[in-house]
């Protein structure tokens, strides 16, 4: 395929993508949705040793819910029944859709296992958002509640939080509890491993993460304690550090599984399918061209072969110095002032990657100004040499406070 021709295919597929700006979405190019289509169903995976078993496809519901309830019911028929919601998904109505939908489908609670969090950590607040979420939600339970955004589980779960979960449980207000994680994944997975009440982790994890060394020691931990991985962030998007350019090696990469019948996208996806410690692979759908392209990417897995691996192992060596693995420990240990590194670079992301410079600046806008005021002036030289990737910090956080300000 000719330079020209892989410009003119990428352009048409971040056209597509860019239309409908969420973060795992798969492919929406893998086959047009059409009423004639086969019914699909979901397979599902054991959640750790909880003895629940979940589909391997989770509907992230970062979205106005509310007006997508035909979305939400064909969700259901489709089998993709673990559906992802958040306290702070509400400023897009998350909780509330998804409580509108339970209200007329009550009897579909049964077949779903939902999950809320709340980025509180104190046992009152906890505990407040908790009821808030149920009562959004028209439910008497979760089915997993998670401590959203931890980046330091070794500070972050306390024997307070344990406390505080186990009186949930026993009040029969959630059934299983957890945490995401997007920052210092490794160190948190790690840690959880070894405290025995850990039910569930979502975390970052794709093709550019899960081959470190510290990653694959992690994530075995967990398999072995028993705790349900879900997946999140697995298209590992390239365009941090340079808009829209792609390497030789994603040309290669698109090419070879072009060649194979299917996109890179839906290969990333595969590329995490195919480690059966993962239970499931959440993903924001918000539109059902989106819903069913990957569902029909969940209920068509093909194994990835040892070269299809070296492509990305290739790739992800190419690329290093364009994505954020997260590891933002290294970096704001160096920087004099307390700069949250790994949210403004997940705000570059939603705006870059995603196309959706909307979540991007509402996000940016959420860190207080006093620090946005700084982010251009502050010496990231130290935090560059710490970083695994070699990012260009000091750029990145120019380019931040500029294009999201």
């Amino acid at each position: 395929m000719s330079t020209k021709e892989s410009n003119i295919r990428r352009r048409e597929f971040l056209q597509v993508l860019g239309a409908a700006g969420v973060g795992s979405m798969v492919a929406s190019v893998i086959r047009p949705a059409t009423a004639e289509a086969a019914p699909m169903k979901v397979g599902s995976r054991p959640f750790g040793r909880t003895g629940i078993d979940v589909p391997i496809l989770s509907l992230g519901t970062m979205f106005d819910t509310g007006a997508n309830q035909l979305l939400l019911r064909q969700a259901v028929k489709w089998g993709v029944t673990y559906w992802d919601t958040a306290q702070y998904y509400n400023r897009w109505g998350s909780e509330y859709g998804i409580g509108k939908y339970l209200a007329k489908f009550p009897r579909d609670r049964k077949k779903i296992f939902l999950v809320s969090k709340s980025g509180n950590r104190g046992t009152g607040g906890l505990t407040a958002e908790l009821e808030d979420s149920l009562n959004n939600l028209k439910t008497d339970y979760l089915d997993l509640f998670f401590l959203h955004a931890v980046s330091n589980a070794t500070r972050e779960l306390t024997l307070e939080i344990k406390t505080w979960a186990e009186k949930m449980k026993s009040q029969g207000k959630i059934r299983l509890f957890g945490f995401s994680t997007h920052s210092n994944m490794a160190d948190s997975l790690s840690h959880a491993a070894t405290l025995g009440w850990i039910d569930g982790i979502m975390t970052t994890y794709n093709y550019k993460v899960m081959t470190t060394d510290k990653m694959k020691r992690a994530v075995d931990a967990c398999h072995k304690a028993g705790i349900g991985l879900t997946a999140m962030k697995t298209q590992a998007s390239s365009s941090w550090s340079h808009k829209g350019e792609e390497s030789a090696t994603s040309e290669a990469l698109e090419k070879r599984f072009l060649d194979k019948g299917m996109t890179k996208e839906q290969a990333r996806l595969l590329a995490v399918w195919t480690d059966d410690r993962i239970a499931a692979v959440c993903s924001q759908m918000q539109t059902m061209t989106i819903l069913k392209a990957n569902t029909e990417a969940a209920t068509n897995i093909t194994a990835l072969t040892a070269r299809d691996r070296r492509f990305f192992e290739a790739e992800a060596r190419a690329t290093a110095p364009h994505y954020c693995a997260g590891c933002t420990a290294a970096c704001k240990a160096v920087i004099a002032e307390d700069i949250p590194v790994g949210k403004i670079m997940r705000c570059l992301m939603y705006s870059r990657s995603y196309g959706d410079h909307f979540r991007a600046r509402t996000e940016y806008l959420d860190i207080p100004e006093s620090v946005r005021a700084r982010l251009s002036t502050l010496d990231y030289g130290a935090a560059e040499q710490k970083c695994p990737q070699n990012m260009p910090i000091a750029r990145l956080m120019a380019e931040a406070a500029e294009e999201l300000s």
